[in-house]
């Protein structure tokens, strides 16, 4: 068998196995973990795809960002499995909904696949190693990016910086009664004037 059709089916049957522990499981935390793993199984399968890109940034915005978000508030509401009373049975039909809609797209997109022909041959699947010397996807992104929308970029990072200060100004609560240390009087002191030499007599 070829090494990427061993790493799809890998990476296809981890997806999937961790997908089903997400909703079977009743603990949260492992919950958002099992998660992860399917968010890495995907870029994975993307990977292997040809998408880098599309890899990389799940990996950055949901592994990274969201997914840990996620991780942080269910720990910090510390969700107890008692006090969630659902009952299975309303849950099915919504469930078996899911399960027909995706089980027809699925086979949907293996019969456009079979219809699918380019310049009269049927699509076949190339080996990623070979394509290791080629230009990929990324490094064009990222010209394109750095050169022709250089502009739009810094406009972007710059949006992004007045909203992170603006939204630390905010959430910033100055009180007036609390006493602040002053660091600069502190160090101006002179230390005849703060220690003072008391001369005890003995009481009889």
């Amino acid at each position: 068998m070829n090494i990427d059709i061993f790493l799809f089916y890998l990476f296809s049957v981890f997806a999937l196995l961790a997908s089903l522990m997400v909703i079977g499981l009743t603990n949260a935390v492992h919950s958002v973990l099992f998660l992860i793993l399917v968010f890495c199984n995907v870029a994975g399968l993307l990977l292997l795809l040809g998408a880098e890109f599309f890899s990389f940034m799940l990996i950055i915005v949901y592994v990274g960002a969201i997914a840990v978000l996620f991780l942080f508030v269910v720990m910090m509401l510390n969700v107890k499995v008692d006090s969630i009373n659902i009952s299975l049975s309303s849950l099915w039909p919504i469930g078996l909904l899911a399960f027909t809609i995706l089980l027809s797209q699925f086979f949907s997109s293996f019969y456009e696949l079979d219809l699918i022909k380019f310049q009269e041959k049927e699509l076949s699947l190339v080996s990623w190693a070979s394509e290791n010397l080629n230009l990929t996807n990324i490094k064009v992104i990222g010209k394109v990016l750095y050169t022709h929308f250089n502009l739009l970029f810094l406009i972007c990072g710059l949006i992004l910086l007045v909203a992170m200060i603006g939204v630390i100004v905010l959430t910033m609560h100055q009180r007036v009664d609390v006493k602040k240390q002053q660091i600069v009087l502190q160090l101006a002191r002179i230390p005849t004037n703060v220690v003072k030499f008391i001369t005890l007599r003995e009481c009889k």
